[in-house]
């Protein structure tokens, strides 16, 4: 009887340390799972405010004025120059 009292009291500690540990890595998962989901967010906000700065770097009036400020003007056919290919029209030499 002495015998099953001690294997009884051994697999109640052993199911009880099990379950502390249990617990224990169910918190940290969730913990990472909430880090993670935080990161998520942060990443998805950091996204589409690029994409908002993109759009307002690449507007037509915003190119328009760094063109003027630079001096270049538009292609016209006067100032157009046309590259000829060398190369024969059935293949490469």
């Amino acid at each position: 009887m002495l015998r099953l009292n001690f294997l009884l009291l051994v697999s109640v500690m052993l199911s009880a340390l099990y379950l502390v540990q249990t617990q224990y890595e169910s918190r940290r998962l969730f913990t990472d799972l909430h880090r993670a989901t935080n990161e998520s967010r942060n990443l998805e906000t950091e996204y589409q405010r690029l994409q908002v700065e993109l759009r307002a770097q690449s507007s037509p009036s915003r190119i328009e004025s760094l063109a003027v400020a630079q001096g270049l003007q538009g292609a016209s056919p006067a100032i157009t120059h046309y590259v000829r290919d060398t190369q024969q029209a059935g293949g490469v030499q």
